[in-house]
């Protein structure tokens, strides 16, 4: 393939994840992960909303109604930064997240996998070299 016939992207802008019960993934990720909703925000009940975009620094989750819970065992995989793995997990656990033990794929890594109340899975990551 020449290098004039590929697409020039740029950087992620946003993970989405398809859900069936908006209010609980919004209470979710505000409320127990403390993200911050950019859009629609200041809402008292957000059952009735079909996107559901949350800051998270360069890319943005974006919650998409009408999920039906079918989603494979290729479901999209959201990665967090985190500074403390240790607190991270015990702060989880204490909110009833399941969550697994600590893991290191690669040196400086440390990663921890949980569940939304959905069932997709997420990633908790610290690096070494981003301390």
């Amino acid at each position: 393939m020449s290098e004039s016939s590929t697409l020039s992207v740029g950087p992620l802008s946003e993970v989405i994840l398809y859900v069936a019960d908006m209010a609980a993934q919004v209470a979710f990720y505000r409320d127990m992960l403390g993200l911050k909703i950019r859009f629609p925000s200041n809402l008292e009940d957000y059952n009735d909303q079909f996107w559901v975009v949350f800051e998270t620094g360069a890319c943005a989750l974006a919650l998409h109604g009408g999920g039906e819970n079918d989603f494979g065992k290729d479901a999209p995989k959201v990665v967090f930064d985190i500074e403390d793995p240790e607190s991270a997990r015990k702060t989880l656990k204490s909110l009833g997240v399941p969550v697994s033990e600590i893991h290191s794929p690669a040196p400086g890594v440390q990663v921890l996998e949980a569940k939304d109340p959905e069932g997709n899975l997420f990633s908790l990551e610290s690096r070494a070299d981003s301390a």
